[in-house]
């Protein structure tokens, strides 16, 4: 149900990140390797970033599939920013196929992604929602409870849907948060920043995170720490 990466560190093309890695983002598109639910990620893709000036986040996302969007490729080359957020999506029965159940959302200057399904009522009301599929629900859940009670949040949640499976990555200009629960993420440092995705590409030094824990990057480095839940 998806696959995700975030970017912290020095300004890098979109493309560097998303396409041209071999088994990259747009390769786990239509090939993931470590994808337990679903096969393909067709559904829809998105990109978030912080400008590198002061500004509001963008961010283009689409219903289509990521391998087929030749406007996303054109343009991805001439995109830089040392804080990035892509997705590709593979929807849930039930959720809405337009672009906007996309990943990243938007909540507060944080780009949010969500990999994986939760039941919705197990989310409870949720203000400013930018779809009412399961992921854009989550997302303004744990941005308006606050992202540094993440994993209480998702204890909450899980304890009304003991399935759900809430992998998120949550990115401001200062911080990259990510959150393992229920599915894969690794890490890979670089000379010029930390890369972090639900799957390795084909580069040697990734570390994978335990699950049910909390990836934190700044500028002082990473950390991983067990979800405080209580």
């Amino acid at each position: 149900m998806c696959r995700h990466l975030a970017w912290f560190g020095q300004p890098r093309t979109v493309a560097s990140l998303v396409l041209e890695p071999a088994h990259g983002l747009l390769t786990q598109s239509y090939a993931p390797r470590r994808q337990a639910h679903g096969t393909v990620n067709a559904d829809g893709w998105g990109v978030g970033f912080h400008p590198d000036e002061p500004g509001e986040p963008a961010r283009w996302r689409s219903e289509k599939p990521l391998w087929g969007d030749v406007s996303f490729a054109a343009m991805a080359p001439h995109l830089r920013s040392g804080r990035v957020v892509a997705a590709v999506r593979s929807a849930s029965v039930g959720m809405p196929a337009d672009a906007t159940a996309s990943a990243p959302f938007l909540h507060d200057g944080w780009l949010v992604s969500h990999n994986g399904r939760v039941d919705r009522d197990a989310i409870g009301p949720s203000i400013e929602a930018e779809s009412a599929c399961d992921a854009a629900l989550l997302a303004a859940r744990v941005v308006r409870a606050g992202v540094d009670d993440v994993g209480r949040t998702l204890a909450k949640v899980a304890a009304a849907d003991p399935d759900a499976r809430m992998n998120l990555l949550l990115l401001s200009r200062d911080r990259l948060l990510a959150t393992t629960w229920g599915d894969t993420l690794s890490w890979q440092q670089r000379d010029d920043g930390v890369l972090v995705a639900s799957e390795p590409d084909d580069t040697p030094g990734w570390t994978s995170v335990p699950d049910r824990h909390l990836l934190a990057v700044t500028a002082d480095g990473v950390t991983t720490t067990p979800l405080e839940t209580s």
